[in-house]
């Protein structure tokens, strides 16, 4: 190869300098302008000696060189000789050229900043703030979630969010989902979760939760995984982590790459687990979503050195505007223990208030009405019949916990069309499983499975479908069961599942008992955490079958109806059957949105009127 010329190294030089950007631009553009300058000066100094002592010398005339460099409509105002005209001419022009290229120059460096700056480029500075990674629908709830948890704070809050969306676009969408949100400030950023580099934008040192969301892309749990590994390899301190996973096969990966201290939700099995309590009792959903949310009651850790040496059926009566659930030892949480349980030193009340800084001890404990409390009914358990219409991914899972909730002969049957529905589910031990071929949206294809033999029917979104799609055909279904209801007479449950929030005012028109909308959950949930990680052990527990649960349970089975009954009877009443109330639900309101007839964490001295089909929910065993 032959060595480089002069030339091209000059040039090669050159082109380095140039591709500095904006700054190289200008600092050639002043090179060129303090020549012609100088240039010019000299000119009129050597040409025109009289000019140059009548614009006193040097200084004058650089002066005068510099003055028509930048302002070349000066020429206009020049007398003297030919020569220093013609002179001051060649500066004009010159200038002319100078100032055009530097106009473009400044013009282009500067939309180009503006355009970096809309795209989140830049470090945020922030303190104290919450931070999201990744991008799904379930970032309108939380989002949503989190600026109704912040309202009361004075000086508000940050939301600060990073994905691989333009930063305009993930504004522009949040504004249109969510709305107005209050002191809650958002702040986005473009850029890849994955990055460590991307994540220093962040400022997570400084950071009070990260949240991992599972991006709508392929293989979302791979994302999730490597955003995890990428904040566990970072260098310097992060604040705790809660991750949303898609699938359950992929929980031990993600536990392994996040560390002990990650909060891992499961979105898989809570859906499963939720799609099968509501199916067992109706209103389950609408209960779990309202006790998810920020609108009413949340859920509390707190220490009060006065209970310790109580018993956990004395400690029910302790507070005057929270509800006991539990407590956290440092074993684990206990929901609805044995009432004889004693609290310890260390241990933490499990309450549900409006507000932490509401939550009160009381003096005096409001008197039970022994008039009103009635025998607790002997449970008749006996085989069951339930339907499922449609299969998705978690549909083995829903089984698997179903089989864990019926007497031994029961019988469930699956109808759909899906060519994934499969009846080999090993390991059952109370379920007989069928799989029958049936457009689940035809009319005649469900009336000819006889659906008035069953108790409860289950309706699984199609996860053939895009999500839109998925919902129009499980509305499909669902008007299809009501109208048979309506026709035939018969009567079973119906549980849904269903992917957008939106229509859930569409699927209220069914009268569906419940219906499961997984993002929405999964956000709530994700939301709570966010706000309070040490909250994962209570919804795990919560959520697990194999502790207490939530039930909504018939009213009559606890107090009498039709006379005013304060909750502090109710309370008394769930307790000597093992159980712990926490509120109740009115049928006649239960089709009114926001909380559905949902009352939790009552006033315990007020009397309501109750009447069949209001139902006391509660935290019990099966």
């Amino acid at each position: 190869m032959s060595k480089a010329t002069v030339k091209e190294r000059l040039k090669y030089w050159f082109d380095n300098t140039m591709a500095r950007g904006t700054v190289a631009l200008i600092g050639w553009l002043a090179l060129v302008s303090l020549v012609l300058i100088v240039t010019v000066s000299a000119l009129t100094m050597w040409v025109t000696p009289e000019e140059a002592v009548k614009h006193h010398g040097w200084p004058g005339v650089l002066w005068l060189s510099l003055m028509h460099a930048l302002s070349p409509g000066k020429v206009a105002g020049d007398t003297g000789t030919a020569p220093f005209l013609a002179i001051m001419l060649v500066a004009s022009l010159g200038g002319i050229f100078i100032v055009s290229i530097l106009v473009g120059v400044l013009s282009a460096g500067l939309r180009t900043k503006i355009e970096e700056l809309r795209k989140g480029r830049s470090r945020i500075i922030e303190s104290g703030h919450t931070v999201i990674l990744g991008w799904s629908e379930q970032l309108y709830t939380i989002v949503s979630e989190l600026a109704k948890a912040h309202a009361s704070q004075r000086h508000g809050s940050v939301i600060a969010i990073l994905a691989e969306k333009d930063k305009p676009a993930m504004e522009d969408a949040i504004r249109d989902k969510v709305g107005d949100t209050g002191k809650t400030r958002l702040v986005c950023r473009t850029g890849k979760p994955t990055e460590p580099a991307d994540l220093d934008l962040m400022s997570l040192s400084t950071a009070r939760t990260v949240v991992v969301l599972s991006p709508e892309k392929d293989d979302p749990d791979a994302h999730v995984i490597k955003t995890l590994l990428a904040l566990a390899k970072r260098a310097g301190d992060h604040p705790p982590v809660v991750a949303a996973i898609a699938s359950s096969r992929n929980m031990a990966a993600a536990r392994l790459a996040g560390g002990p201290e990650v909060r891992l939700v499961d979105s898989d099995d809570l859906a499963a687990r939720l799609i099968v309590q509501s199916s067992r009792q109706s209103g389950m959903s609408v209960v779990c979503m309202d006790l998810l949310n920020f609108d009413g009651d949340e859920i509390y850790l707190r220490r009060d050195p006065s209970l310790v040496g109580r018993t956990y059926g004395q400690a029910l009566d302790a507070y005057a505007t929270a509800t006991v659930l539990g407590v956290r030892t440092p074993r684990g949480v206990l929901l609805n223990p044995p009432a004889d349980t004693e609290i310890g030193a260390s241990d933490e009340m499990v309450v549900l208030a409006q507000d932490d800084s509401l939550i009160r001890l009381t003096g005096d404990a409001s008197p039970v009405e022994e008039r009103h409390i009635v025998p607790a009914p002997t449970p008749a358990r006996g085989p069951e019949r339930t339907l499922m219409l449609g299969w998705n991914g978690r549909a083995e899972r829903i089984i698997r916990y179903l089989d864990a909730y019926v007497s031994p002969g029961s019988v469930l049957d699956i109808a759909c069309d899906h060519p994934g529905a499969d009846a080999g589910v090993g390991g059952l031990t109370n379920l007989t499983v069928n799989v029958k071929e049936c457009d689940s949206t035809d009319r005649y294809a469900l009336e000819a499975l006889g659906v008035g033999v069953y108790q409860h029917v289950i309706v699984l979104s199609d996860d053939r479908y895009e999500p839109g799609h998925a919902d129009t055909r499980t509305l499909m279904t669902l008007l299809q069961l009501r109208d048979m209801q309506a026709t035939l007479g018969e009567k079973y449950s119906i549980v849904s599942e269903m992917h957008d929030e939106n229509n859930r005012a569409l699927a209220e028109v069914t009268e569906a008992d419940d219906i499961v909308i997984s993002d929405t959950v999964i956000g709530l949930l994700l939301a709570q955490l966010a706000e309070n990680p040490h909250l994962a052990d209570v919804f795990g527990y919560l959520f697990d079958s194999a502790g207490s649960e939530i039930y909504p349970r018939p009213v009559e089975n606890y107090v009498t109806t039709g006379e005013p009954v304060a909750f502090r009877t109710i309370l008394e009443s769930a307790l000597r059957r093992g159980e712990t109330a926490i509120g109740y639900r009115l049928a006649a309101e239960a089709a009114q949105p926001p909380h559905y007839g949902v009352v939790l964490n009552p006033d315990r001295s007020r009397a309501v009127t109750f009447a069949p089909g209001d139902s006391v929910i509660v935290l019990a065993e099966h």
